[in-house]
């Protein structure tokens, strides 16, 4: 099949990562993106091997390497007590079990890594500062001086690609919100690991800590019961929701609670994620990232999905016979694969917010399993090779 051209709405991880795969293999791509410049957006995130092993083979692993950081291991710990429950080792040992990285960084830095790659290559270009509020095909045609073979929505949760896709996913919000905040390695309390990626557990919510070497500092996640603030990428906290936090937060570990009272941010994350629905139209148009699935992060995998989705969706538009076909192909593989981590998700939500009896037996369970079991159980996520 011949592709000459694809239109990416979204300049995010979904949108450049589709760019860089379908420019790999000699598809010519535009991306779309209706901010004026691409600015730093969040905190950290973790990029697991299933991720890592394709940044890799789109060349940008290595300027990711540069500024990231490799844990040596992910742990579960007590949000009461601050004992350690378990972990999975990272660090060679994921290099070699899993035959790619896993390294932490900030938001940022995966993001212009994408985007030089993006900008150096001849087969992309970026537009920036350009909104499509619907897939008009005369209208992108205009932009790019000729009509798209493919139109990819890598626009987000609120993607108005979705509207060209009878029974596409709706966006609902989790009640849940994310708190994200840095912290610099030297006002950090000792309990904080500079070689780990921690979740500490406790009913109901959890914080995640992990180092982040471009700051020489920690990034902190707090994900908790909140209040929806609306369709908006973060917002101020009100007195309100401060309060909710704190109350959730209230019988953990005197040092955790003091982390949170003293962070410097007042600003949230409402987390929603996607019903079930269509990704693609039949046609021409196909979802990628969380425009087609986002989902809670309790499996960490927002961003892994998001590099999978690109390389995948580029695989079979260049190797289907047609382009409903490769999107049709796409669909039912993806869907597969995010159905399962999104399950994950679930389980590990239960897990790391179960309360009173139930709470007993998961530490135990934790205690008893080496952490090479603990790293089995992951084999199909962090093993997962979307490349062959």
């Amino acid at each position: 099949m011949s592709i000459r051209n694809a239109a990416i709405i979204g300049a995010g991880m979904a949108g450049l990562t589709t760019a860089l795969a379908l420019s790999n293999r000699g598809i010519r791509c535009h991306v779309i993106e209706q901010a004026p410049y691409l600015a730093e957006v969040g905190a950290g995130l973790q990029i697991s091997p299933n991720a890592s092993r394709i940044l890799a083979r789109l060349g940008v692993l290595s300027a990711l390497e540069r500024e990231w950081t490799e844990p040596e291991r992910i742990a579960l710990v007590s949000g009461k007590s601050l004992g350690r429950l378990g972990h999975v080792p990272a660090g060679r040992f994921a290099r070699e079990r899993w035959r790619a990285p896993y390294g932490v960084a900030h938001r940022s830095t995966l993001q212009r890594v994408l985007m030089d790659a993006v900008v150096a290559d001849r087969n992309a270009v970026l537009h920036l500062g350009r909104r499509i509020d619907r897939n008009n095909r005369d209208v992108l045609a205009d932009l790019i001086g000729e009509a798209p073979d493919v139109i990819v929505g890598a626009d987000g949760v609120w993607s108005s690609t979705r509207d060209e896709i009878a029974a596409a996913p709706e966006p609902d919000f989790s009640r849940n919100v994310a708190w994200r905040f840095t912290l610099a390695s030297r006002d950090a309390p000792s309990f904080l690991q500079p070689d780990t990626v921690t979740a500490y557990l406790g009913p109901s919510c959890h914080l995640v800590c992990y180092p982040l070497r471009e700051i020489d500092g920690f990034n902190i996640v707090a994900i908790a019961a909140g209040l929806n603030p609306g369709e908006i990428w973060e917002a101020n906290a009100s007195i309100e929701q401060k309060r909710l936090l704190l109350e959730q937060f209230g019988g953990w570990h005197p040092q955790i609670v003091s982390l949170l009272k003293c962070m410097d941010s007042g600003r949230f994350w409402p987390l929603y994620q996607v019903s079930d629905g269509a990704w693609q139209n039949g046609r021409d148009t196909v979802l990628v990232g969380d425009a087609a699935h986002a989902m809670m992060p309790f499996a960490a995998q927002g961003a892994a999905m998001a590099i999978e989705d690109g390389w995948e969706l580029a695989m079979r538009l260049s190797t289907a016979a047609t382009v409903p076909q490769a999107l049709a192909d796409y669909e039912k593989v993806r869907k597969a694969r995010a159905a399962r981590v999104r399950a994950r998700g679930a389980f590990n939500r239960f897990a790391y917010h179960v309360r009173g009896p139930l709470r007993i037996g998961r530490d135990m369970v934790l205690a008893l399993r080496p952490p090479q079991a603990l790293a089995a159980d992951l084999d199909w996520l962090y093993g997962y090779d979307a490349t062959t």
